[in-house]
């Protein structure tokens, strides 16, 4: 497993948005190019814990072989302990992913999510977020 990044291709290029790496996919995706997107998902999701994001929104085509690449590279996220998300606004991909069978597994989001990491979960207070009313003044 190399720690390489994967030049660009026609089909996809790799960058790292915050904490998550992005996988953009663009133009045509079937048996022919499936494998120059494979390459980066392969790349993208041999690490410990990645959080991946497949751009999907620049995609004009994508047929079956580009779901196997998708699904592979899925299970190999989650196998690291890391997940894999699509970003698709393009109904034409939603209903693919609706007769495969995919759209629970892949539930698309419409965007890039922002790259700022998430507040702690907790209670009021907890992980350094003051609680409501009390915006870290003093009483008096």
């Amino acid at each position: 497993m190399s720690s390489e990044p994967v030049a660009a291709n026609p089909f996809a290029r790799s960058y790292t948005l915050g904490p998550y790496t992005v996988v953009e996919v663009s133009g045509e995706i079937d048996m022919a190019t499936a494998g120059s997107v494979a390459e980066h998902l392969e790349a993208a999701t041999g690490r410990p814990s990645p959080d991946v994001l497949v751009d999907l929104r620049p995609v004009v085509f994508f047929d079956c072989s580009g779901l196997r690449a998708l699904c592979r590279a899925e299970t190999r996220a989650r196998e690291r302990g890391g997940r894999l998300r699509l970003v698709s606004d393009r109904p034409r991909l939603h209903r693919l992913l609706r007769a495969a069978g995919l759209l629970r597994r892949f539930p698309p989001l419409a965007v890039l999510p922002d790259p700022r990491p998430e507040p702690p979960e907790g209670p009021p207070g907890a992980g350094g977020q003051p609680p409501p009313g009390g915006e870290g003044r003093g009483a008096g």
